[in-house]
């Protein structure tokens, strides 16, 4: 196994969090905080927007199983990275899209991989995806992690995460673990 990091900002972290849960070659996720000034802040200080952090998840990969550009080509198509600080009804520098990268090496590859997709032209608007070294990371609170499993019945869950999950798996249906 070849344990690798990534940290990814979508929008609302209880959507990436569900996905990345499903997929094979990932054998964790941690929902946090990326990218402010705040030391340890909580989700009420992030919602605010007053931290600088975004919502992100902390994913680690076998990537012998899955390669960092397959974990990037599902988070694309999870979110839309062509709008600026928002994703649905989350509006706010806290849900911006954002990937941070723990090297340098990982930096130069997911930069040239984003500026490979803004060169293909799949969406019609730019990419505003910040690519940057991760800082400040924080892991949100415990009942962040799994939030899905533990709130399906939650009005947010049963109107924006479980429609994005199911359209996940059936998009991705080869790459899901076993009884998902």
């Amino acid at each position: 196994m070849v344990r690798d990091t990534i940290t990814l900002g979508g929008g609302c972290f209880w959507c990436l969090d569900a996905a990345f849960r499903q997929v094979k070659g990932v054998y964790e996720v941690e929902s946090g905080y990326a990218g402010g000034d705040s030391e340890h802040p909580t989700y009420e200080q992030v919602c605010r927007g007053t931290t600088g952090h975004a919502e992100v998840v902390r994913i680690g990969f076998d990537s012998t199983v899955i390669s960092l550009p397959q974990l990037l080509k599902m988070f694309f198509q999870l979110h839309d990275p062509t709008t600026l600080n928002r994703q649905g009804a989350d509006v706010g520098t806290q849900y911006r899209s954002a990937i941070f990268c723990e090297t340098e090496q990982q930096l130069a590859e997911v930069s040239s991989l984003v500026a490979g997709l803004e060169q293909e032209k799949i969406w019609s608007d730019p990419i505003v995806t910040q690519v940057e070294m991760i800082k400040n990371y924080y892991p949100a609170e415990p009942y962040h992690q799994d939030y899905l499993t533990a709130n399906a019945h939650n009005p947010y869950c049963q109107v924006v995460v479980l429609p994005k999950l199911a359209k996940f798996i059936d998009q991705y249906r080869s790459w899901i673990q076993p009884g998902a």
